[in-house]
């Protein structure tokens, strides 16, 4: 079987980077899936989860197509 692992950090900076962008990105989106479905996950990621999803209810953030949302020069 096979392990999921997140950085301790990954999930507020997708919060932080998808509130300020006004994105949701497929990588976010996998990150998110990740989380919910890890038996690990704290209370705290669980509420920025639903902060996320919210977001999108009220039409604060899209849901885009895009893996990331990082830009590459």
């Amino acid at each position: 079987m096979i392990s999921i692992c997140l950085l301790p950090t990954a999930l507020p900076e997708l919060f932080a980077q998808s509130s300020s962008t006004g994105r949701l990105t497929l990588a976010d989106r996998y990150g998110m899936m990740a989380t919910i479905l890890s038996t690990q996950s704290t209370q705290e990621e669980l509420h920025l989860i639903d902060r996320l999803l919210y977001g999108l209810r009220r039409g604060r953030i899209e849901i885009v197509d895009e893996l990331s949302s990082v830009l590459t020069r």
